[in-house]
């Protein structure tokens, strides 16, 4: 197997890897009474357009690897606000506004499972600028 093959093989995966964790997340809020709120409905809908561009990005890996870097580096932007609501409705609430029908308890929470999404999407980052650079130098290889 090559060096360019393998490396793609590892962004596809942690992409992938990536995918299933939002959708297993996101799964359980999808047709809750979370979906109809007027801020918490649209961060919602940004985390479902999240999980659709993982799945892009790993459809794309081995034939436009640039582009499926940065639909997964859009695809962590989308997603992160739902984490970031879940962790820190404090900061959340003063940074968005609105009006919230449940009252804030504190400004941190400790939610293992979007604490652990926070990091699987800064991973998914990582790897997707590495993509866009990886894939400069190949063609940079390649040309002279």
């Amino acid at each position: 197997m090559t060096k360019d093959l393998r490396q793609k093989s590892a962004q596809a995966a942690a992409y992938l890897f990536c995918a299933i964790m939002v959708w297993n997340y996101g799964s359980g809020l999808a047709g809750t009474e979370f979906s109809g709120g007027r801020i918490t409905g649209p961060l919602l809908d940004l985390y479902d357009i999240g999980s659709l561009l993982f799945i892009m990005a790993v459809l794309l890996t081995f034939f436009l690897r640039r582009i499926a870097a940065g639909a997964s580096i859009v695809a962590s932007l989308l997603c992160l606000p739902l984490y970031l609501y879940f962790v820190a409705p404090g900061a959340f609430r003063r940074v968005v506004g609105g009006t919230y029908s449940v009252p804030l308890r504190s400004d941190f929470v400790w939610d293992k499972w979007a604490s652990l999404e926070i990091l699987v999407l800064a991973i998914a980052a990582t790897v997707g600028v590495r993509g866009f650079l990886v894939s400069k130098e190949t063609k940079a290889q390649n040309s002279g």
